[in-house]
């Protein structure tokens, strides 16, 4: 009986340690989002989580949005043939940016936070929304909203 009683409690624990990982899981995606080098939003693309608004002011003007897509979640398996897109809530394609594979031009991703303003002021009314894309995500992935 002693025994039984504790086979189910080691079962139990052992169970708990192997579901209970605060680490993203192998084979994920997660994304990292600063403005300069300020972190502004770090999120696992392969969980639920809601869009995050960015809220990008004139002040910004001289800034970039810098963005990091890693697949795997590991900073050396950054994607290829990478784009991000700014669409509006319709998912019409307001402008997109091409980037390099990272061996070539790096893994950070660079947009002009004034450019950004100015398309935001040129469609007013709605979010738009920016989005990843590449060779092994081209159903895209949304990142924030401004």
């Amino acid at each position: 009986m002693l025994a039984r009683s504790f086979a189910a409690v080691t079962l139990c624990l052992t169970a708990a340690t192997l579901t209970a990982s605060p680490t993203p899981r192998a084979g994920g995606e997660s994304f990292q989002i600063y403005l300069n080098n300020k972190l502004l939003l770090t999120q696992v693309a392969s969980r639920s989580f809601s869009l995050q608004s960015l809220e990008l002011k004139k002040s910004n003007d001289h800034d970039e949005l810098v963005i990091y897509y890693y697949h795997c979640n590991t900073p050396d398996r950054a994607g290829r043939g990478r784009s991000i897109s700014l669409k509006d809530t319709d998912g019409r394609v307001i402008k997109t940016w091409n980037f390099g594979d990272p061996a070539k031009s790096g893994v950070a991703m660079k947009i002009s936070v004034k450019e950004l303003l100015q398309l935001e002021k040129d469609h007013p009314g709605s979010p738009l929304n920016l989005v990843y894309m590449s060779q092994g995500r081209t159903q895209g992935q949304p990142l924030a909203s401004l």
